[in-house]
C-alpha cells in the first residue's frame, strides 16, 4: 500500500522524511471555509478529514495522510496573516501570553473502508516581545505563510519562552501520534 501526504507544506513533508517513511505528495485543493461557531478541534479534523478525502477518492488503494494546524488565543482562531501588519498585530496578541496549537489529522483507505480522524493540541508561551523584537521577527518574511504569524522551527523560535506538548505539532505534524495511528488502525510501523 503505497502511503500519501495530501499536504504541500514542505514542513510536513520534513517531518516524514526524518523518519524514513517512503510516500509521495499529493496537496489537497480544497477550499478551507471556517463554519460560524465551529469549535477550532472540529474545524481542524473536518479540514484534515476533506483534504485527506480529496486526495483518497482519487487513489483509493493508497493510505492517505492529511493534517490542518491552527493557532488558537483565548477561542480566537489565528489564521495565516494577510500582510506584513496583520503579522505583527498577530505577534503582539501573542506576547506574553499562552495560545493552543491544534492540529487535526486524518489517515484513510477507502479500499479498506478505514478512516481515522483524530488532533493533538499543544500549548506555547510567547516570551513578553518588544516592538523591536516583532518588527524584526516580520522582516525575516517567516511570519506570512503560518498560522498565527510565525514558524517555532526557524526564527520563530526566538519568540518562544516554553512549549508544553508535542513540538512536531506546533511544526504542522504531530509525528507520534500519527505512528500510533498508523500502527494500531493500519499495521505500518514507522521503525520498520
Amino acid at each position: 500500500m503505497n502511503i500519501i501526504l495530501a499536504s504541500a507544506s514542505p514542513r510536513r513533508k520534513e517531518i516524514l522524511e526524518n523518519v524514513n517513511l517512503k510516500f509521495t505528495v499529493i496537496a489537497s485543493d480544497i477550499e478551507e471555509v471556517i463554519l460560524e461557531n465551529e469549535p477550532p478541534k472540529d474545524l481542524v479534523m473536518r479540514l484534515a478529514f476533506e483534504k485527506c478525502m480529496d486526495v483518497a477518492i482519487k487513489n483509493k488503494d493508497d493510505l492517505v495522510i492529511g493534517a490542518d494546524t491552527i493557532v488558537v488565543l483565548q477561542n480566537k482562531i489565528l489564521e495565516k496573516p494577510k500582510n506584513q501588519e496583520d503579522a505583527y498585530n498577530m505577534i503582539k496578541s501573542l506576547s506574553n501570553k499562552k495560545h493552543q496549537v491544534i492540529t487535526g489529522i486524518s489517515l484513510i483507505n477507502l479500499s479498506s473502508d478505514k478512516k481515522v480522524i483524530d488532533y493533538v493540541v499543544s500549548e506555547v508561551t510567547f516570551k513578553d516581545l518588544s516592538d523591536e523584537l516583532i518588527r524584526d521577527y516580520i522582516s525575516t518574511n517567516e511570519s506570512l505563510d503560518k498560522a498565527g504569524a510565525y514558524g517555532i522551527q526557524g526564527y520563530g523560535s526566538l519568540l518562544v519562552e516554553s512549549i508544553n506538548g508535542d513540538y512536531f505539532n506546533i511544526v504542522g505534524l504531530p509525528i507520534s501520534k500519527i505512528s500510533n495511528l498508523l500502527k494500531e488502525h493500519f499495521d505500518v510501523n514507522l521503525f520498520k
